[in-house]
């Protein structure tokens, strides 16, 4: 049984991880580089590309049958951890013109990033924002 999501509940999750992605970007981006204009320059950046690549990510896992578990939240924050890797090794590397940074920044990310998205799902799980079906049994559990 497929439950209906709300797009807007994409939407939500899509901007607050891009607050927390952001923050972690810029700070890591500018202990690497010893630049802050650096950091500011590739986490603003990725507001873009990150923002775009984070909702198609949500809504592909929408289509995905593995039951909702801390199993389905650890794959799930291995193929975005991926995909953002990749985006920020890509963007560093042009924005600072040396290979090197952008794989130092992209590598650093991984494991801060990964931590953060990990709480970040497991918070959005708990929140029904979007989500009538599971917010309706809920309830109906609660009074029955």
């Amino acid at each position: 049984m497929t439950q209906k999501v709300s797009y807007k509940r994409h939407l939500a999750k899509t901007i607050t991880w891009r607050l927390v992605g952001t923050m972690d970007t810029i700070l890591l981006s500018w202990a690497i580089t010893g630049n802050p204009f650096t950091g500011l320059k590739i986490g603003f950046a990725e507001v873009v590309t990150k923002m775009t690549l984070y909702y198609f990510h949500e809504r592909v896992w929408l289509k995905i049958d593995i039951e909702e578990s801390r199993k389905r939240h650890i794959i799930k924050t291995i193929t975005w951890r991926i995909l953002g890797t990749l985006d920020t090794i890509v963007l560093s590397w042009f924005i600072s013109g040396n290979p090197l940074t952008g794989l130092k920044i992209g590598f650093a990310e991984v494991i801060t990033k990964m931590i953060l998205y990990y709480f970040h799902e497991r918070s959005w799980y708990k929140i029904n924002y979007g989500l009538d079906k599971r917010n309706r049994a809920r309830k109906w559990k609660r009074t029955s």
